[in-house]
C-alpha cells in the first residue's frame, strides 16, 4: 500500500494470504527499495515514476484508490505487460453529492449568509446579492462517464434541463438517460452550472480558460472535481474578481496541495475543499475494498475481476 487505505481493504488480501505492508515515505528512493519484490501495489496519490517501476522486478498489476491515473507512467505499464487498475464503481456516488453541494452552496451563498448572521448583521439581509435556485435551470456536464451519469441524476431529481458535451459517448446513450447533447461552445454559452468529469491529458488541459469563461453567463457556477488543471487558474481568478461569471467550486488544483498565495483564496465567490471529494467514510471503505479486491482476483482468479476496471486491457491483451 503507497498511502493509507481502509481496514476493510487490507483484510481481503490478509484474507488470501497475501504479505501487506504500508509505505508511508514516499520519497523515490524508498520506493524503489521497498517495491522490487512487490507482486501488486495500491497506490493512492504519490507517483509511480518510470525510474520507480523499472525496479519492480515482479510488479504484475497497479490499482489505483480512485479512478484518475496521471500519477502513473502508463505507458511503462503498457510496455511491460503490467496490468492497471481503478475502483471504477466506488466513488461516483461521493463525487456526485460534492458537485451537488457545490452548487447549492454557491447559488444559495450560503458562505455570505453565514458570515452576515456571525457579525450580528441578520437585519442587513436585504444587502446580500441576489441568488439563486437550482430548480429548471441548465446543467452542463463535460465528461458521462459513472460520475457524470450519477450527477445527472440528482440534477434531474431538481427538475433541471442536464445538456452533456462528451465525444466519446454515443448521443443515444446521452438521451437515455434523459439528457442532451450538445457541443461544448454552446453547452458554455447557455448553461447555468458547469461541472467538469474529465481526465487530464494534453486534450483537457487549460480547456477551460479565459475564452471558454467568457463564453459563460455572468450567472453560471463552475465546478471542477475531476483534475487541476483543466481549469487555467489564473483565467478562473480574473473571471471571478471581475464578476464574468457569478462562482465556482473548485476540489482540485494544477499544483496540489495549491500555495498559500494562491489568488483564489482572496475571493468570496468560491468554495475551495482540498481534493476531498471521494473522501466520505463511505466512500473510503468502497474504494480500499476495491482497489484491493482488484489485485486479489487479477493475482489468484482473473475470471472474478471487472475488466472495465482495467484501463489498459487492451495493451496488455487481457482476454477475460
Amino acid at each position: 500500500m503507497i498511502g493509507s487505505i481502509h481496514a476493510d481493504g487490507w483484510s481481503i488480501l490478509e484474507k488470501k494470504g497475501c504479505d501487506v505492508f504500508e509505505i508511508k515515505d514516499f520519497s523515490s528512493d524508498n520506493l524503489i527499495n521497498k517495491l522490487h519484490n512487490v507482486d501488486g501495489i495500491v497506490l493512492r496519490t504519490p507517483k509511480l515514476t518510470s525510474d520507480i517501476l523499472k525496479n519492480c522486478n515482479n510488479l504484475k498489476i497497479v490499482s489505483r484508490h480512485g479512478v484518475g491515473y496521471d500519477n502513473v507512467d502508463l505507458n511503462y505499464l503498457n510496455n511491460h505487460q503490467i496490468a492497471l487498475a481503478i475502483t471504477g464503481t466506488s466513488n461516483a456516488i461521493s463525487v456526485a453529492e460534492h458537485v451537488m453541494m457545490m452548487f447549492l452552496s454557491i447559488c444559495k451563498i450560503t458562505k455570505q449568509s453565514d458570515q452576515l448572521v456571525r457579525n450580528g448583521k441578520y437585519k442587513e439581509k436585504n444587502l446580500l446579492p441576489d441568488f439563486f435556485e437550482l430548480y429548471e435551470k441548465n446543467v452542463l456536464i463535460l465528461g458521462f462517464g459513472r460520475i457524470g451519469k450519477t450527477l445527472a441524476k440528482r440534477c434531474l431529481g431538481f427538475d433541471s434541463k442536464v445538456y452533456v458535451y462528451d465525444p466519446f459517448i454515443d448521443a443515444s446513450i446521452i438521451k437515455k438517460d434523459n439528457c442532451f447533447p450538445i457541443n461544448l461552445e454552446e453547452g458554455l454559452k447557455i448553461a447555468d452550472f458547469v461541472s467538469i468529469h474529465l481526465p487530464l491529458n494534453k486534450n483537457t488541459k487549460n480547456m477551460i480558460s479565459k475564452e471558454q469563461l467568457l463564453m459563460m453567463k455572468n450567472t453560471c457556477i463552475l465546478v471542477n472535481t475531476a483534475r487541476g488543471g483543466i481549469v487555467n487558474e489564473q483565467n478562473l481568478f480574473w473571471a471571478l474578481n471581475n464578476k464574468e461569471i457569478y462562482g465556482a467550486g473548485i476540489d482540485v488544483y494544477e499544483k496540489e496541495p495549491p500555495s498559500n498565495d494562491n489568488p483564489l483564496f482572496k475571493l468570496d465567490n468560491i468554495v475551495l475543499s482540498p481534493h476531498s471529494a471521494a473522501l466520505p467514510l463511505e466512500c473510503r471503505k468502497r474504494m480500499a475494498v476495491e482497489a484491493c479486491e482488484n489485485i486479489s482476483n487479477y493475482l489468484n482468479n482473473k475470471s472474478k475481476i471487472n475488466v472495465n476496471n482495467i484501463i489498459n486491457r487492451k495493451n496488455i491483451n487481457l482476454n477475460i
